[in-house]
């Protein structure tokens, strides 16, 4: 069996916005959007274009979000937070950038004792994302 974790990300109405914007900053393919409204169940008043399933798919890590359906808050957090390795100082560069434009950092972009360059941001859908590259693996 192959053990993989998949991070799945709830949203309050802007899960569609979330999923472009990590598209845009990271690149991959949007897969199986689906609204409430295309689904194939009862849909809650006020839900059909809420996004019940959507997925990033980058390479082998796949991020999966929905909307939270009308009456059902999602409430951003500290407890979790998104690691993503990096294999360039330049992919990192980029993504940090991206990042905390619109973010809160919460650790600036920098090298760390552990010989590698680090950086921790909230973005502005409250993911606290962790980045993370070794430089000695370029």
């Amino acid at each position: 069996m192959k053990q993989v974790i998949t991070p799945y990300l709830s949203f309050n109405g802007n899960a569609r916005a979330a999923l472009e914007r990590y598209q845009e900053i990271f690149g991959g393919e949007l897969e199986q959007l689906k609204t409430y409204g295309e689904a194939d169940f009862p849909t809650p008043p006020g839900a059909d274009d809420l996004l019940i399933h959507g997925r990033l798919r980058i390479g082998e890590l796949v991020i999966m979000v929905s909307d939270a359906g009308p009456g059902r808050d999602v409430t951003a957090g500290n407890n979790v937070s998104l690691v993503l390795e990096f294999e360039s100082e330049e992919e990192i560069n980029s993504a940090y950038e991206a990042l905390s434009r619109s973010g809160s950092v919460y650790m600036e972009l920098q090298d760390t004792f552990w010989g590698a360059k680090y950086g921790k941001v909230r973005d502005e859908f409250g993911i606290i994302w962790d980045l993370n590259f070794e430089k000695g693996q370029q």
